[in-house]
């Protein structure tokens, strides 16, 4: 099973496998047909609160991380439909839609659900 990260404006491809966006809001400007996914688990954004506190400030990354998994491991019912989604397809591509490629949600989340997959404490990510 591998988790992939693209974002959600570029064009979908046939390696992508199951697309699902991981964001809490809906990318701006940009078509349910554009964005062609799987599904939308909107309750794996981080919440509201953290998203404008971090702000996708590189500075902030290992703080939004930490919290951003103890918002993650309160939210089980999503962790089960992100594992099940998983198991059921070889390649799953989580999708974001910010222009920060290597601090964002969709990076921390597959962090996380590599973790446990593994059978790994997630909490000691953080």
């Amino acid at each position: 099973m591998t988790i992939l990260l693209k974002r959600v404006y570029e064009p979908a491809a046939a390696d992508d496998g199951y697309r699902v966006l991981v964001e809490r809001l809906w990318p701006r400007g940009l078509s349910r047909e554009r964005a062609r996914l799987d599904r939308w688990v909107k309750d794996a954004g981080a919440s509201d609160e953290l998203r404008k506190w971090f702000g996708h400030d590189p500075e902030r990354w290992e703080e939004f991380r930490s919290r951003y998994f103890v918002e993650i491991q309160g939210r089980p019912a999503i962790i089960r439909e992100l594992e099940e989604i998983i198991h059921e397809n070889p390649v799953v591509t989580f999708l974001f839609a910010a222009h920060d490629e290597e601090h964002n949600n969709a990076v921390a989340l597959r962090e996380f659900m590599n973790a446990e997959l593994k059978g790994h404490d997630p909490s000691g990510l953080h």
